[in-house]
């Protein structure tokens, strides 16, 4: 590589010139390639010379340099001012050169019978000029005559009919690539190949055909008519000066002076010297063959070599022209030019050539060197002087890569260039066997030569631009090299003249000075440091003091194992197992009693304390029986071990354990196993590196690998340094993390791993904010100061101007704002974020920001730096700046202590944070330092990671993944659903779609049916993008719902039945969804556009981090992961090419530990698995010698490897923490059995659809001021609130929902399919109801196998049920059963995109009058038909029946599977109980910062019911839950409401309901109203457990028809029809009266009376909550004005607590014999107190009275015996009431 002068590199036409070169080369089959430059053509800043004196251009140099090479492969170097090429410059490249011949062109012989004689086509006609010259010759339109030239002819010419399109203009430009022409002698006409035409016309090649070298001249008939000899065609480009010349004329022009040497002459031997042309009189300075490079004969004097036209013609140039080398010698060409000081780096000698005179026998030219100076070969071993003054004028170390060949000597300044042996070394590929070219798949043909490969790889390193050579020279230091490089420069005060430059601002003002005087400007006060704004101020005393509100969402603090780590953790175990079970005899299992463990981790504080949290979080400890309970915290600390220079000491106190418990299984856990994994024998030579070699000696030494009791597990998250040829480890003992690839994988896991390849595929999303970034205009600032400072490693200048960068944003936001437009956009953007978070909330709460510094130094400069800046500007109390150095612990300032105390809540005095987990809402900068980040686990609150300074020097794939490792995280399900999906979560507050035809409570959408069949415009959650189709956040008031021309979706959106006030802002947004009838499956290439009309926005979308949320807003919005900020080098490797290829980086050497095998290797691809990858590297990796695996090299003799048969490799993604828990996954997916069960009970019901219900009493109720309740009551409305919402591909449907993948599930072709369900009678024995209950099932064929039936006949034995253990992600295991009445066509009973289209078993319970209807609209379902008796019955009849018909069911199951073996406690004994109008589900997540000032913002998202279920299902410990539920939705849905994952209290509308712990208890089965609240008090009483998940909700549709609405109470006989309406009060009598009798059940007119007869029953309740009404065994709904205390009579039960309670009432409803006098004597009540006891019939209630010896305590009147207002022939009930005396 040499440079002419000191300068930058030309690049984009040197790129063109270079590219053209090698692409000839490369289609050339000879494997020699064509010479490229001898030399680099710089571009100077500023030009040392005039105008004139301006350099060829490239391009023309190469077209000229690739024909010129002499026969025996010397540069030839000609005056270049003849006219008149001489024919055969180019023939000789087809003679043999003595050294290197070349590869004969193997000619595909003629066919049989065919013409083979020279001169004559294969058809056997004549082409020879002479024999053609007098004939008339036919040609079509745009065909030329042309002359072509055979080898073996050389005295004649053949004639041809060429497409003019494909030959060169005038100018020897613009010919098409390829070939057209006609045989002129048998007719043949279109060739499209001119290898096909050469060999027709017998040209007989023996190299590459090409028409540039075969067609050589025009032909034209003279004024005779005879064809002959025309001008050459002008293949080159013509070199004229004169921007007019154009070639008149295509003769030769004998005016030219020029030396002709004749035809196939050659010329041998060298040059001498370089050459001085004059360009005006044409004379050369030596004698020698020349050429011209015009096929014009303008005015000779004014040519010269400049191919620019723009120079006057008097103008002369003094240059230097590169000769032409011969095409395709074998071989490189040197060329050095005159050494002269300043002006030339040498370039490497390629191959010995002859030569006679002497290098400095050159005659050195007397005029003034400027332009371009002429290369010269140099043999090897001669000398070539480097300039003292190359690098200060070229501003960077020259790097000579060496080619192919011998490099010259070098002497003077050898310090300032780097000579190479990395690019050859690339190329060393050893001899391939055919069998492994196959598995590349290529054959001998197709491999390329080590030159070729070389040019290849020279024009990519040319694309770096000028700091190739930098970044090569950087790239090729270890990571320990360069931080001591930095650290040298550091230390011997290289850097004095950056830190100089960087003590002033942009704006060129003294920084110092400037933030002393902010600072006085500021006084003694201080930025308040939450809450306010950041010109609000407020005294250090008082910052200090301020106290945030406690953190409501921080993670519950006990210990979670996930379910992706019991299924890693299984594995393991299995794998263990199949060790022991494989026969080596290396691992008896049964031998041992105990197991005891040690975990050995790098040099990171953080990381010993992370894991240490674990350890005593996990309890594995006490566990395994190795600790007490008592002793278990302190005694952790024995068990981590850190890979430092104490380790030995610690490490042998183990071994001896190892070796005194022969009984007991030791596990040596080697975390972040890929760190330092260097030889001790290398190690000792390290110069003090003080953790090297250490882990190959703990994990290496012989007592390790010769305990039998000992296994080594090795967890890394890039493990591919264990990977090699020489891996200790067997491939078939690692243990990969499972691959949740598909999302049908995922639907149990509630958040999915965001991680390196997500990152990638982010990139596409068309986002415009996007998760991994680029900082173009940080990279310009870099690059600027690059060059001004060439001797500092680039980190050093990076670090420096990023210090500056931040120094500068914060003064900019906060008093400096001229300042703002001098630093980058992506700089201020953080910063700002970084500082006005806090500022929003009381609670104080912000974002984490990691600057990764891996100099220490640096990092502490950068601390302290940033610090200063800081604390001038009084930010101190606003956000820390924490050094997080892997060799000290976290240093936090005592009130940010403080406030992290307050928000964890209960943490003792002296606590201070240990992890980087622990400041968790911390806003802070994190100065992350250290050689490599170790796999410590960062906080949710993380939300910048800055990589700028990972730049050249990180050019492995660990080094490089490693470093965004740190940002990868668990995240909300869609944000990883690639190009498909984005996010618009813009922030912008959503505009509410409005109904002017309804009320302003009540937003419901006409439910017509559709015009169209076909769901056209339904679609996918919130304002996300589905299929590349971009969705609108707003729908346009004016079109409401018309989505697409010509067709409206009312049946596909509703009502959300939400029960409360729709006035908020942002409560009725609108989710759009697109092509919802495609559904996930169907790719974008199928979904069409929505019309302009359904989306008032497209293009590109915001993301936004979830704290941006608007007031109010209840968008569906999702979980983000980390914003990472990557140098400009990691940023083109880690960006994912397009065509689904897998990113830059995974090409990457995997390790610098490692080397390739060989440089010929298939690429990896993008479907690779770990185990793929694993086994990939296995092959073409191996161990360099330093690194600790390398002396396990493979047996010489067999080639087998030795493994280490104990030892195991577990991987799984950075962040997860394999070694223990699975990090950064936010909150606790399942509730812990244990902690849960010690929570109390929430007897407070508070479901909206509740809200006028009587409330139930707790002591808590007691103290509130009943003012307050009695004024919220009066205020509620009447009416419940809905909000109008767009459907999402999740939603439950009716039967106007249309679309192709449901619509076997939904539709029957023909009546014919109606016969195929059949009727099955299903009868069991109800204790309950005293009798035998006989239900129907009607079942369609395709739904027989949920069922067994005997085997004799059809007869219906039971529904299948799955076991606990089953695991199945394609199925939910709980049978559904949705009790619907009144709602055949809008009952929300087609689940199937509920369900994702997967396999469910659902039951439709109906009455059996309306089964007809039901079975019309729902034939595929499986209808449950209640028995006739229950036609009038309300909800709770059904409920009742679907659990004893579960309970009956669940014992014939366990009878049938136990005779299968399987026990009878293992059958899934959980269903669901399902309203019919749940329509969608959705999961939330609470957002650390929010732009409401008080309220933390909740991120939601719909999902399918299936991920829900199958979440819920899969809770450990779940068979000792009772109940198990999920929240209602409401607009008004808050971080309050969500700060426990988990709560104890009521579930409603949707249950999974567990029939084997609930079989004593039961609904009440005449209920219409509150039986599910009735249930869960008598459920809770029993001591069992209901938990609800309160991550999850449920949307209610509001279906305004079916249910209980459909009771229109009437009189039993009608007298007139204009009745006026009847009021609940007169639904009861006296008993025997004359009063109207109405046709209701009793129970119904019970219910509806006892609601609104509270004032007149329990007067003295009335707003009373500290005494309420105490009712016994049963909850009824009294009134809103009243609150019930529920106490069970059952013995054992738990209670709320009575002590010193005067009740105001008491409520007996059909109380059974566990009811007592004794019991009722326990309670103490008000006097006047009422009482009301109800019972089935008169003598019931009489009786009733003397067995409670009620008349001792209460007064009773006749008056005050009462019945519910029907004839007696339907059963009314009795009640009497009565007085407390």
């Amino acid at each position: 590589m040499g440079n002419s002068y000191a300068g930058q590199l030309k690049s984009a036409q040197f790129e063109e010139a270079l590219h053209n070169s090698i692409e000839a080369s490369l289609r050339c089959s000879s494997v020699v390639p064509r010479p490229i430059f001898s030399q680099l053509y710089l571009d100077p800043d500023q030009h040392p010379f005039s105008s004139a004196d301006v350099k060829p251009k490239v391009e023309d140099l190469d077209k000229d340099l690739v024909h010129r090479y002499t026969q025996n492969g010397s540069l030839d170097f000609s005056n270049n001012l003849t006219v008149n090429e001489m024919e055969d410059d180019e023939d000789d490249e087809e003679m043999s050169d003595s050294n290197s011949p070349p590869i004969p062109y193997s000619q595909k012989p003629a066919p049989e019978g065919s013409c083979t004689t020279d001169g004559f086509c294969q058809a056997g006609k004549d082409l020879r000029l002479v024999s053609l010259c007098m004939e008339q010759i036919d040609i079509p339109a745009g065909f030329l005559l042309v002359g072509a030239k055979s080898p073996n002819l050389p005295e004649h010419i053949l004639v041809c009919a060429v497409d003019k399109r494909f030959l060169p203009d005038d100018h020897g430009k613009n010919a098409l690539l390829g070939f057209s022409g006609n045989c002129i002698g048998c007719g043949e006409r279109g060739f499209r190949y001119f290898t096909e035409f050469s060999n027709h016309i017998n040209l007989k090649l023996t190299t590459q055909p090409k028409k540039q070298k075969h067609l050589k001249y025009y032909l034209v008939r003279s004024s005779q008519g005879v064809l002959s000899k025309g001008p050459l065609i002008c293949w080159k480009e013509c070199r004229s000066r004169q921007s007019s010349a154009t070639c008149h004329s295509m003769k030769p022009n004998s005016s030219v002076s020029s030396t002709v040497t004749p035809e196939n002459g050659t010329t041998n031997g060298y040059k001498s010297g370089f050459i001085q042309t004059d360009a005006a009189n044409g004379n050369s300075s030596h004698g020698g063959k020349s050429s011209a490079a015009s096929c014009t004969p303008a005015r000779p004097g004014n040519y010269s070599l400049s191919p620019r036209p723009s120079y006057a013609s008097g103008d002369q140039a003094t240059m230097f022209i590169s000769g032409p080398p011969k095409k395709r010698h074998r071989g490189w060409y040197p060329g050095s030019p005159v050494p002269q000081p300043g002006l030339v780096v040498p370039v490497p000698t390629v191959r010995p050539l002859s030569r006679t005179e002497s290098l400095l026998s050159a005659p050195v030219p007397q005029t003034p060197l400027t332009g371009i100076l002429q290369p010269r070969p140099i043999p090897a071993g001669e000398t070539v002087i480097v300039p003292e003054n190359l690098l200060s004028n070229s501003g960077v170390r020259p790097v000579i890569l060496i080619g192919y060949g011998t490099l010259p000597y070098f002497y003077g300044n050898v310090g300032d260039i780097v000579v190479s042996p990395l690019l050859v070394n690339c190329y060393k590929i050893s001899q391939l066997e055919n069998k492994d070219l196959e598995h590349l798949g290529l054959t001998g043909s197709q491999l390329l030569s080590v030159e070729n490969m070389i040019l290849l790889t020279i024009q990519y390193l040319v694309r770096l631009g000028q700091h190739q050579s930098r970044a090569l020279a950087e790239s090729m230091l270890t990571t320990s090299e360069f931080l001591k490089e930095i650290s040298y420069e550091l230390i011997t005060g290289k850097v004095s003249f950056l830190a100089s430059h960087f003590k002033t601002t942009s704006l060129g003002e003294d920084l110092d000075k400037l933030l002393d005087k902010m600072q006085q400007r500021r006084g003694e006060s201080v930025v308040t440091p939450f809450n306010g704004d950041l010109n609000e101020c407020v005294s250090a005393q008082e910052a200090a003091a301020m106290i945030p509100t406690q953190n409501l969402d921080l993670d519950n603090e006990t210990f979670q194992i996930y379910q992706p780590q019991l299924t890693v953790a299984r594995k393991l175990l299995s794998q263990v197992c199949a060790i022991a079970d494989s026969g080596s005899q290396s691992l008896d299992l049964g031998h041992f009693s105990k197991v005891d463990f040690i975990i050995i981790v790098p040099r990171s504080e953080v990381l010993v304390q992370q894991t240490l949290q674990r350890i005593r979080q996990s309890g594995v400890l006490v566990d395994l029986g190795l600790e007490e309970n008592g002793t278990a915290y302190q005694r952790a600390e024995k068990y981590v071990v850190r890979l430092d220079n104490e380790i030995q000491t610690k490490f042998e106190v183990f071994m001896r354990r190892v070796k005194q418990n022969p009984y007991t299984l030791f596990v040596l856990v080697h975390d972040n196993s890929h760190v330092e994994l260097t030889s001790v024998i290398s190690g000792s030579l390290s110069h003090g590196e003080p953790s090297h070699g250490l882990a190959d000696r703990v994990i290496n030494c012989r007592e390790v690998l010769e305990a039998f009791n000992l296994l080594v597990l090795q967890v890394s998250s890039f493990p591919y340094t264990l990977q090699t040829q020489q891996s200790r480890i067997s491939s078939s003992n690692e243990v990969h993390w499972i691959q949740l690839d598909s999302m049908e994988d995922m639907s149990c896991q509630e958040k999915l791993y965001f991680g390196l390849n997500e990152y990638s595929k982010s990139l596409q999303w068309g986002i415009t904010s996007p998760l991994l970034r680029c900082d173009e205009t940080f990279e310009k600032m870099v690059n600027t100061l690059l060059e001004r400072y060439p001797r500092l490693h680039s980190m050093v200048v990076r670090c420096y101007l990023l210090i500056q960068q931040y120094s500068e944003a914060l003064m900019a936001l906060t008093t400096m704002a001229s300042l703002r437009d001098h630093s980058t956009p992506e700089t201020l953007s953080i910063m700002d974020d970084l500082i006005s978070s806090p500022g929003k909330t009381r609670s104080g709460r912000g974002h984490m920001l990691i600057i990764r510094v891996p100099s220490v130094q640096l990092a502490m400069l950068a601390k302290e730096r940033l610090q200063e800046v800081r604390d001038k500007l009084g930010l101190q109390y606003r956000f820390e700046i924490i050094l997080g150095n892997p060799a000290s612990e976290l240093s936090v300032a005592t009130h940010f202590v403080a406030r992290l105390k307050t928000w964890r809540g209960n943490e003792p005095e002296e606590w201070t944070p240990r992890t980087y987990q622990d400041l968790e809402g911390l806003p802070c900068i994190v100065i992350l330092t250290g050689k490599d980040p170790l796999g410590e686990t960062f906080p949710r609150s993380l939300k910048y990671c800055d990589l700028r300074l990972i730049d050249s020097s990180y050019l492995t794939r660990t080094a490089l993944e490693q470093e965004v490792g740190l940002a990868c995280c668990y995240v909300s399900k869609e944000v990883i659903r690639g190009p498909a999906v984005a996010l618009d979560l813009s922030g912008k507050e959503q505009e509410r779609a409005t109904a002017s035809e309804n009320d302003a409570d009540e937003l419901l959408i006409d439910l017509e049916r559709p015009q169209s069949n076909s769901s056209a415009v339904t679609g996918t959650s919130g304002s996300i993008m589905e299929n590349g189709v971009s969705s609108s956040s707003t729908a346009d008031k004016s079109q409401k719902l018309s989505l697409t021309p010509g067709f409206q979706s009312p049946a596909n959106s509703m009502g959300l039945d939400e029960g409360v006030s729709t006035g908020t802002a942002g409560a009725g947004e609108t989710l759009k969804q697109e092509c919802d009838s495609l559904g996930p499956q169907m790719a974008s290439s199928t979904t069409s556009k929505p019309s302009s009309s359904s989306s008032s926005s497209s293009g590109p979308r915001a993301l936004a981090w979830p704290g941006q949320a608007p007031q109010g807003c209840g968008g569906l919005h999702a979980t983000l992961p980390p914003i990472v900020i990557l140098s400009k080098a990691a940023y083109s490797l880690l960006g994912s090419p397009r065509g689904g290829k897998p990113p830059a980086s995974s090409s990457l050497l995997p390790h610098a530990d490692v080397a390739w095998v060989s440089s010929l290797r298939p690429l990896l691809h993008k479907d690779m698995s770990s185990e793929e990858q694993s086994l990939y590297y296995r092959q073409w990796t191996s161990a360099r010698q330093h690194h600790a695996d390398f002396s396990n090299q493979p047996d010489p003799a067999s080639g087998a490897r030795t493994c280490h048969p104990r030892r195991l490799l577990l991987t799984g993604p950075p962040q997860h923490s394999e070694s223990s828990e699975v990090s950064q996954s936010e909150g606790e997916p399942w509730p812990d059995i244990e902690s849960f069960s010690k929570m109390p009970f929430d007897v407070s019901v508070h479901d909206p659809k509740y809200r006028l219900m009587s409330l139930v009493y707790t002591e808590k109720l007691a103290g509130v001021k009943q003012e307050a309740i009695k004024d919220a009551k009066a205020e509620e409305p009447r009416k419940r609130g809905t909000v109008s919402m767009m459907l999402t591909k999740y939603a439950a449907y009716n039967t106007f929902h249309h679309c192709e993948q449901c619509q076997q599930y939904m539709d029957f072709t023909s009546a014919s399919q109606m016969s195929d369900s059949t009727l099955h009678a299903f009868t069991f024995s109800s204790s309950m109801l005293g009798e035998e209950v006989q239900l129907y099932f009607i079942i369609p064929k395709s739904k027989e196998s949920h069922f067994v039936f005997s085997k004799q006949g059809k007869h219906l034995e039971s529904m299948r049920l799955p076991l606990v253990s089953d695991k199945n992600l394609n199925a939910v295991k709980s049978p559904i059963f949705t009790p619907s009445s009144g709602r055949h066509e809008h009952g929300l009973l087609n689940l199937f995109h509920a369900m994702e289209g997967i396999s469910h078993l659902h039951l439709l319970v109906v009455k059996e009058y309306e089964m007809p209807l039901y079975r019309k609209y729902w034939p595929n379902h499986i209808m449950l038909v209640l028995p006739g008796m229950f036609n009038n019955a309300g909800v709770g009849a059904a409920r009742f029946l679907i659990k004893e018909l579960s309970y009956h069911n669940l014992e014939l199951e366990r009878n049938r599977l136990e005779e299968l073996g399987v026990k009878r406690q293992c059958v899934w004994p959980f269903i669901v109980v399902m309203d019919d109008s749940c329509v969608l589900w959705n999961i939330h997540s609470v957002q650390d910062q929010s732009s409401q000032p008080m309220e933390a913002g909740v991120s939601s998202k719909n999902v399918s019911l299936k991920s829900v279920l199958q979440h819920i299902e899969a809770t450990p410990k779940i068979i000792h839950y009772a109940i198990l539920g999920i929240q209602k939705w409401s607009s008004k849905l808050t971080s309050q409401s969500l700060k426990a994952p988990f709560s104890r209290c009521h579930v409603h509308d949707f249950i999974l309901l567990n029939i084997d712990l609930t079989q004593n208890v039961q609904y009440d089965f005449n209920r219409y109203f509150c039986e599910d609240v009735d249930f869960n008090l008598r459920t809770n009483s029993s001591g069992l457990l209901i938990c609800r998940f309160n991550n999850f909700s449920l949307m209610k549709k509001h279906v305004q028809v079916g249910g209980q609405r459909d009771f229109i109470i009437k009189p039993k006989i009608m007298v007139s029809e204009s009745l006026a309406p009847i009021l609940p009060l007169q639904y009861v009598c006296a008993p025997d009266s004359e009063h109207t009798l109405l046709a209701a059940p009793a129970q119904f007119l019970l219910e509806k009376f006892l609601q609104h007869a509270s004032y007149k029953l329990f007067p003295k309740a009335i707003h009373n909550f500290k005494s309420p009404v105490l009712a016994i065994d049963c909850y009824l709904n009294i009134g809103p004005e009243v609150a019930i205390c529920y106490v069970s009579s059952r013995p054992h039960s738990s209670n709320v607590s009575c002590e010193g309670v005067f009740f105001s009432g008491l409520l007996l409803y059909l109380c059974d014999s566990f009811v007592g006098a004794d019991l009722l004597k326990k309670f103490k009540f008000l006097k006047g107190a009422t009482l009301c006891v109800i019972c089935q019939d008169r003598s019931s209630l009489r009786q009733t009275i003397v067995r409670l010896e009620l008349e001792d305590e209460w007064q009773f009147r006749l008056r005050d015996e009462f019945q519910t207002a029907n004839s007696s022939d339907d059963k009314p009930l009795y009640f009497l009431t009565g007085r407390h005396v």
